[in-house]
């Protein structure tokens, strides 16, 4: 009996302000089962980096896709990441016949693709792919923030909080900000 290839996919980097949406699909081998996955906001960051390494031998395959700020700005944060996911199932070097996504929208994609509300707690390949993009996102943010370490990049990821909004307020808005986000907006307009 063939087993049914299912790639699971998840995006990280919705809600900040700062950076691109990052997106993982993972195709798991059902004959290598990985102990600990869950959804990547549920587990420290050491736990996911040790993860990281042991998704990637372990898995049929692997792969990423990004929508940077421009496409953010351009499309809006629910497009953009739908266009990232796109984009990590495409990468895929072996085409899955199913792609499951975390959430309620789902990319357009040639296969079919089911969309599970939770699905990054639920779904071991889902989880898999929460893990490889959160992982992914957050070493690109701790690089942005050896270029711009007045954000504070490396504590809050580019997320709103209250030091970045002031840190906005402060210093202005970088390349990597999302000028379509209000808190950024409001930036500009001090300007």
């Amino acid at each position: 009996m063939s087993i049914i290839l299912i790639a699971g996919v998840d995006e990280v980097g919705r809600g900040p302000l700062a950076g691109p949406v990052v997106t993982a699909a993972v195709i798991l081998d059902p004959n290598k089962p990985i102990a600990g996955l869950a959804d990547s906001k549920k587990l420290s960051e050491k736990k996911r980096e040790l993860l990281v390494p042991e998704i990637e031998a372990k898995a049929l395959a692997f792969a990423y896709g990004r929508a940077e700020v421009e496409e953010i700005d351009q499309l809006n944060i629910l497009q953009a990441s739908l266009l990232a996911m796109r984009r990590a199932v495409l990468a895929l070097p072996i085409v899955p016949q199913e792609v499951w996504v975390d959430g309620n929208k789902a990319p357009d994609l040639p296969m079919k693709v089911l969309t599970f509300i939770k699905g990054d707690a639920t779904v071991a390949a889902i989880s898999a792919a929460s893990i490889l993009a959160k992982v992914a996102r957050d070493r690109e943010m701790l690089q942005w923030h050896e270029q711009y370490p007045q954000y504070g990049f490396a504590g809050h990821k580019g997320y709103p909080t209250a030091a970045h909004v002031e840190a906005l307020r402060v210093h202005g808005v970088t390349p990597i900000h999302r000028r379509s986000f209000a808190p950024v907006q409001a930036s500009l307009q001090l300007v």
